[in-house]
């Protein structure tokens, strides 16, 4: 048996929603006659016979799984309108593969992997193989590259279209996503701009090439982009919303855009604001760019051993998160903002 978090209801609040529940570990095929038992859906196994493991497929034993803003939107429905719970949570994970699909040829037990699947909130999950990537040995500064390199990357690139000399707005610039916007804005030849709520933070952020780095406890960030780039910005990568998404709206410049986030209605309607400075607003999900994760990650990959990109992670959680009981308490000390660079919790 193995342990797992599953979605049971519709929530923002990811402690009251989701419970810690045990399947049964799939079993390998012995035959390629052998079908997996009814109840094939993840959330769906308990009480059954153990399922078989598809011939094309890994069980890994995780060992590290990343935290992310998203997880809340996913138990919340938002990212996949429709969804009924139950339903398992997570999106990435790294690990050793503790057991191989009868086709599977170039992994075996005991390699480490990382990979980005649903249901990565677990203490084994089962995969295809040709979604994990092997490595060396278990490096948690490797996992974040999945899901936070590879918005970033493939946001600034396909929907910002990010070209040199452009100014960039990075908001929540010291978590695990917008440390590795900053980043590759700044290899693009671009101006970087970033928010963050704390001076800890805004050291972090000069170590990684923020050419400002704005602590909005301290400073007001409209004045600062009012007074300091009175021609507006070019583009703003921006995950927080609320008064951060109206700031951002507020200060584009011509044909400049915005990744949408925030909920708060504007005293001029958006249109006319876009309208104005032949402005747009794009919103970008990770998933429905799913042929852009190899290269992105093969690019990743490199610029990190070329020690050209940085994966930052949160040391202090590292340490505090343990288990998945720590789970909701690793997501709510994200949202609090305590975090510099990407929080993990050990298994």
């Amino acid at each position: 048996m193995y342990r797992k978090i599953v979605c049971e209801k519709l929530s923002t609040n990811f402690r009251e929603c989701t419970r810690i529940m045990t399947a049964p570990l799939p079993k390998v095929r012995t035959s390629r006659r052998t079908r997996r038992a009814p109840c094939e859906q993840s959330h769906h196994v308990l009480g059954c016979s153990p399922q078989a493991l598809n011939s094309g497929s890994i069980l890994v034993k995780n060992e590290w799984c990343g935290i992310n803003a998203s997880d809340i939107n996913f138990t919340n429905g938002k990212y996949m309108p429709g969804v009924k719970p139950p339903f398992d949570c997570g999106f990435e994970a790294m690990g050793k593969v503790a057991k191989v699909g009868e086709n599977v040829t170039k992994l075996k037990e005991g390699d480490s992997v990382v990979y980005t699947s649903f249901g990565a909130f677990s203490e084994y999950q089962e995969i295809d193989a040709r979604a994990a990537v092997s490595l060396p040995k278990i490096m948690p500064e490797a996992l974040p590259l999945f899901v936070s390199g590879l918005t970033a990357s493939i946001a600034l690139e396909q929907v910002g279209e990010i070209k040199k000399d452009e100014i960039v707005l990075v908001t929540a610039a010291a978590g695990g996503t917008g440390s590795f916007a900053v980043q590759l804005a700044k290899q693009a030849g671009c101006h970087v701009i970033g928010t963050c709520s704390s001076d800890e933070k805004v050291e972090a952020l000069k170590a990684l090439g923020c050419d400002r780095p704005v602590n909005y406890k301290k400073e007001d960030l409209f004045q600062v982009l009012r007074s300091e780039y009175s021609d507006g910005v070019n583009v703003v990568y921006e995950s927080v919303g609320a008064s951060f998404f109206d700031i951002a709206l507020n200060n584009l410049a011509k044909k400049g855009w915005s990744q949408e986030g925030g909920e708060k209605k504007p005293s001029t309607p958006i249109t006319a604001k876009l309208l104005g400075k032949s402005a747009s607003i794009r919103g970008f999900f990770l998933n429905d760019y799913t042929r852009e994760w190899k290269p992105h990650m093969a690019k990743l990959l490199q610029m990190t051993q070329e020690g050209k990109l940085k994966s930052l992670v949160d040391q202090q959680a590292c340490k505090q998160f343990n288990g998945l009981e720590s789970i909701p308490d690793a997501i709510e000390y994200m949202y609090e903002g305590k975090n510099i660079g990407k929080v993990l919790v050990k298994l």
